[in-house]
């Protein structure tokens, strides 16, 4: 799930930098001597730490970013105990309870709810709603309906080309996404199980959040964040890059 609250600023930051960017070329593959000296091995490491489109397990050093892969990275199918694994770490990072705790913060301060009242038990209502929205969307998205499909539910980087054709690129991929045996397919994961976490919220949100209306509204906000979310993770290679010399 996007940590929102964090990544207007990167995007910011994207822009700027991608703006005069040049788009990287494709690098012939080189292979490894049988037994390089520790030299070469220590100039291999530094070159895989600062090859582009090289994506780090966290942004900014707090966000998970356990699902996206970096560029031109080969990696073998997930079976469905890696998938689940996946998605519990989503679910209980402990970044997730913070920004839970802030999502709940925000709600309550603009009386989404009005039928959770005021005072601590009203923020204790937001938390767990919200914390409850969170663990059914990764729950869908990231195990359940992608083991029965066969998808993948990784985020797998462009990182070449424009600002445009790579920003298209994530948002293309909310529709479009690789299946286990590294085809494509349309993404089941992100559409239907998104509908299917918004349906189950409405088992415990109050009755007047549970018409068609307020059920849509939750499904294409998620499917919304979630492509916002795509964007921040193609661009931070490049972020980390350029602002922060990989020092993430």
């Amino acid at each position: 799930m996007v940590r929102l609250t964090v990544f207007f600023p990167l995007l910011l930051a994207v822009c700027a930098l991608c703006a005069d960017a040049q788009a990287p070329g494709d690098s012939a593959a080189n292979t490894l001597p049988s037994a390089p000296i520790p030299a070469q091995q220590n100039q291999s490491q530094s070159q895989i730490q600062n090859q582009p489109g090289k994506q780090t397990k966290r942004i900014l050093g707090i966000i998970p970013n356990f699902r996206s892969v970096s560029m031109d990275e080969k990696l073998p199918p997930l079976s469905a105990r890696t998938k689940f694994k996946l998605m519990l770490e989503d679910s209980f990072d402990y970044s997730s309870f913070i920004y839970v705790g802030i999502l709940a913060g925000i709600a309550q301060q603009e009386g989404s709810y009005p039928e959770f009242q005021t005072g601590a038990p009203a923020y204790a209502r937001y938390y767990w709603h919200d914390f409850a929205d969170t663990l059914d969307g990764n729950l869908m998205t990231e195990f359940l309906v992608p083991t029965a499909t066969r998808e993948d539910p990784r985020y797998y980087t462009m990182g070449r080309g424009g600002f445009i054709r790579r920003s298209a690129y994530s948002i293309s991929r909310l529709l479009i996404t690789r299946t286990d045996g590294g085809g494509s397919s349309p993404n089941f994961s992100e559409i239907v199980g998104n509908g299917a976490a918004a349906g189950i919220s409405c088992f415990y949100y109050p009755s007047p959040e549970r018409t068609w209306t307020k059920t849509g509204q939750r499904w294409v906000t998620q499917v919304g964040l979630d492509g916002f979310s795509n964007i921040i993770k193609e661009f931070w290679p490049d972020v980390n890059a350029k602002l922060f010399h990989n020092k993430y």
